[in-house]
């Protein structure tokens, strides 16, 4: 930043007076030419450390430790130079020169040497007095190659509308274009790689998953991303550490201690080649084993981060690379320069032979396996070739453009599509960026001990959301060479017929697994929810499917079905043997005493009850709910009313005997059908009305039990049912009142006493019925109706009838007039 506001004032006076700035910056490389393109690259990866004492002038930046990647990428462009100046059909007649700088893998210089590119400021132009009429020495910056340099150089020479492409920045920060306008990349954004990344992990079923980035803006936006992502694909972070390779060592020792002492055996490394360099020494130092490892492409392809990894601690890493490319022509023009620059150095290295030939500088350095000859990189070649192409094919549309042409070069050069030679399309978004593409591969070991990077699947990030990631059918090596997918996950997986229960303060992806509730069933592995059965079905033991609930009504195939049936069937029986001992016997006293056609009509009516308690037994239909309370009703009612008639009958006959009276011709024969019809024709009444309004249906009752199904009649109207049970019960209570009166009456055979056994049996049964009736539980109910019905049948026809038959059977002496009357007894 203090750079920055030190060179732009002058930068924006350039075009009026000559600027002169410290101490001039001089190219590493440098070739004139026509147009002139600049490149920035970090031929040395640190620098040595200095502590200024702000009382004289800093010395220059001594840079350290060679990195011949910087060199490689250089080369890239000039062979891509090179190849274009010797073109005939691109820029025909114009030569490309370049000036190319060492950053040193440091900011500031790199600011430093941009603003250089820029405003000329370089020897050649301090010796002379004349001022600065070559305006911006440079139509384009090459580089850099990480995303922190390119962020500081965009945002310097962005106000003068300079074109920088770089090879190797994915920061996804760097497509902002309102903070820099003029940064184009021929490498994807990581915003795409990051989530790509994220895909991966879910992919294999990995949900606890550690991260370790670069403390820089590559990493740290990286990271942000594929952590965002992460979470909306279910992925949960143990811990998301970062460093960066000059911190001190204890901090790396934190960051080794905290893989140590997790429980994810995923670890996300989003890193640069030199960071991984650093983690994997600590890593070998401390022999940390059988993780995961998954890698950006930030050192994932790297050949010699593998050559390192001589304790096998990457061996089945899997991430995302630039996708394989091939420049024909390159490889041959890198081992030229190598050749000509370093041979007769390694030549003169080797120890003194008589037998040595001297150093012609037309070495062979083909069959020599160094970073000289590594081409493991060529994607990355690729990246800058395509840049110089693309600047190429924007210069050239300016030259052809005819004088309307009012473009600058960067306008044109975000508008540029071409093909390369190979075949490759090169076209830049509205953001700068390419098409998002990476290759899979996975780190597999061979058996000579080096590692090959196998292609096992693509990412393209221009489909269809689903169809993105496009896994190859092949073998994947895993960590320890392991044939398996490993686990990391917080908790094992909830099987089906349990839910997920998030454990208090820990990640979502840490839960235990709760078994469904009964009723309540999960299908699904990890499900959040238990789903509620349908009413009409249950969960089964293992809650993870619904079962139809068994229906249960009052069959005639279980053994209380039939034994009601059996008894129903033996009262119907009875009562025609009684109807039919009546019928032979009709002419006898016993018989004729107290109207015969009552009787036949009470034994009708007891028909009908017995039979009426088999409506109640079988599955519930709409014609069976409507007819077993009415007719039930009904023929109750129609059986009382003949009680009623004949217990009325014995009053008046012995009130007829008093003087003066004659209340038997109102209540003659025709008195007493009448109020047997009149008596029932109320209760037809209460019935037809209530199957009017609300008549009862067939229900299935969900509540009574839980895994079963009752199946019953609802009542339809309360007040209907209890008006024909209130009904039958005020007959029966003014029966048994009447009877009860009766009962002393001066008779040898007094019906009424048996007419009031047979009332207090009736209202008996009725009146423990209403709370037997509510408190049985489904089909029980219905039994205690149907017992209540078949026990008020057999009581009257019992207490009526039975006395009757023995007397006519077994006493027939008795069966006379005269012994009716009381009078006397045979002899």
């Amino acid at each position: 930043t203090s750079l920055f506001y030190y060179y732009l004032p002058c930068c924006i006076k350039m075009y009026k007076y000559h600027c002169k700035i410290g101490v001039p910056e001089s190219p590493q490389l440098y070739k004139d030419g026509d147009i002139m393109l600049g490149g920035i690259f970090s031929f040395h990866s640190s620098w040595k450390d200095r502590q200024d004492t702000y009382i004289q002038k800093p010395l220059p930046l001594q840079c350290t430790s060679l990195n011949f990647r910087g060199f490689q990428f250089a080369q890239a462009m000039l062979f891509a130079i090179e190849e274009i100046n010797n073109s005939t059909d691109l820029l025909p007649g114009i030569s490309l020169g370049y000036k190319i700088y060492d950053a040193c893998g440091s900011i500031a210089r790199s600011v430093r040497v941009a603003l250089s590119l820029a405003n000329g400021n370089e020897v050649a132009s301090d010796t002379s007095q004349a001022p600065c009429i070559r305006l911006s020495q440079v139509q384009a910056i090459m580089g850099e190659t990480s995303s922190s340099p390119c962020m500081a150089i965009a945002t310097v020479i962005g106000p003068f509308h300079i074109p920088m492409i770089s090879h190797f920045a994915t920061c996804a920060c760097l497509s902002d274009k309102t903070k820099y306008p003029s940064f184009l990349r021929t490498v994807p954004s990581d915003y795409y790689q990051s989530r790509a990344l994220a895909q991966l992990v879910k992919h294999f079923g990995w949900t606890w998953v550690g991260a370790i980035r670069t403390n820089d803006d590559y990493g740290n936006n990286g990271m942000a991303t594929f952590i965002e992502t992460a979470q909306q694909l279910g992925i949960c972070l143990e811990y998301s550490v970062s460093f960066f390779r000059t911190d001190p060592p204890d901090k790396i020792q934190k960051i080794i201690d905290t893989i140590k002492t997790s429980t994810s055996k995923v670890i996300v490394a989003f890193l640069s080649f030199m960071d991984m360099d650093v983690v994997l020494h600590e890593l070998s130092h401390n022999n940390l084993t059988g993780y995961q490892w998954v890698g950006s492409e930030g050192w994932i392809f790297d050949s010699q981060t593998a050559a390192m990894d001589k304790h096998h601690i990457l061996d089945g890493a899997i991430g995302l690379s630039i996708p394989k490319a091939y420049v024909s022509g390159v490889r041959e023009f890198m081992l030229d320069f190598w050749e000509a620059l370093f041979s007769c150095k390694f030549r003169q290295s080797q120890p003194s032979s008589g037998h040595q030939k001297g150093c012609t500088g037309h070495e062979d350095l083909t069959g020599v396996q160094n970073s000289f000859t590594d081409m493991s990189l060529m994607p990355i070649f690729n990246n800058v070739y395509k840049g110089v192409y693309a600047v190429a094919h924007t210069l050239h549309s300016i030259l052809n453009c005819n004088k309307t042409c009012n473009n600058t070069i960067l306008q044109l050069l975000k508008k540029i599509q071409f093909k390369t030679k190979e075949g490759d399309e090169v076209y830049f978004n509205e953001d700068g960026d390419p098409a998002a593409k990476y290759e899979i591969i996975n780190w597999q070991p061979t058996e000579k001990g080096i590692v090959d990077f196998v292609t096992v699947g693509l990412h393209d990030a221009t489909l269809h959301a689903g169809k993105q990631l496009n896994l190859q059918n092949r073998s994947l090596i895993w960590a320890q060479n392991s044939q398996q997918v490993p686990l990391s996950v917080c908790s094992e997986k909830c099987p089906p017929g349990t839910r997920k229960v998030l454990q208090k303060g820990k990640p979502v992806c840490c839960y235990d697994c709760l078994r469904c509730a009964e009723g309540e069933i999960s299908n699904i592995t990890d499900s959040i929810t238990c789903v509620r059965c349908h009413p009409e079905f249950w969960s089964n033991e293992r809650r993870d499917a619904c079962v139809k609930k068994k229906a249960e009504f009052l069959s005639y195939k279980e053994i209380m079905g039939a034994l009601l049936t059996a008894a129903s069937l033996f009262g119907t029986c009875i009562t025609n043997v009684v109807a039919l001992i009546f019928f032979i016997y009709r002419k006898t006293p016993i018989v004729r005493a107290n109207n015969s056609e009552l009787s036949f009509l009470l034994l009708f009516s007891l028909t009908l009850c017995f039979l009426c308690s088999l409506t109640f037994i079988g599955r519930p239909t709409e014609w069976s709910c409507m007819l077993r309370h009415t007719a039930f009703g009904i023929t109750f009612v129609l059986c009382i009313s003949c009680v009623l008639g004949k217990t009325i009958m014995v009053l008046m006959a012995f009130r007829a005997t008093l003087p003066s009276s004659n209340v038997m011709k109102w209540f003659g024969p025709a008195q007493q059908r009448l109020s047997v019809l009149f008596f029932t024709f109320i209760q037809v009444i209460i019935c037809v009305l209530w199957l009017t309004i609300s008549p009862p249906f067939p229900f299935k009752n969900f509540k009574e039990f839980k895994d079963t199904i009752i199946l019953e009649c609802a009542l339809g109207s309360a007040v209907g049912f209890w008006a024909v049970l209130g009904y039958i019960g005020l007959l029966a209570m003014f029966c048994f009142i009447l009877a009860f009166l009766a009962r002393k009456l001066p008779d040898n055979f007094n019906e009424a006493k048996f007419i009031t056994f047979s009332m207090l049996i009736f209202c008996a049964v009725w009146i423990t019925f209403i709370p037997a009736y509510i408190s049985s539980p489904g089909k029980f109910s219905v039994a205690v109706e149907i017992f209540a019905i078949l026990a008020s049948s057999f009581g009257l026809l019992f207490c009526i009838f039975i006395p009757k038959c023995y007397i006519i059977l077994l006493k027939p002496e008795k069966n006379t007039k005269k012994n009716m009357m009381g009078k006397g007894a045979p002899k």
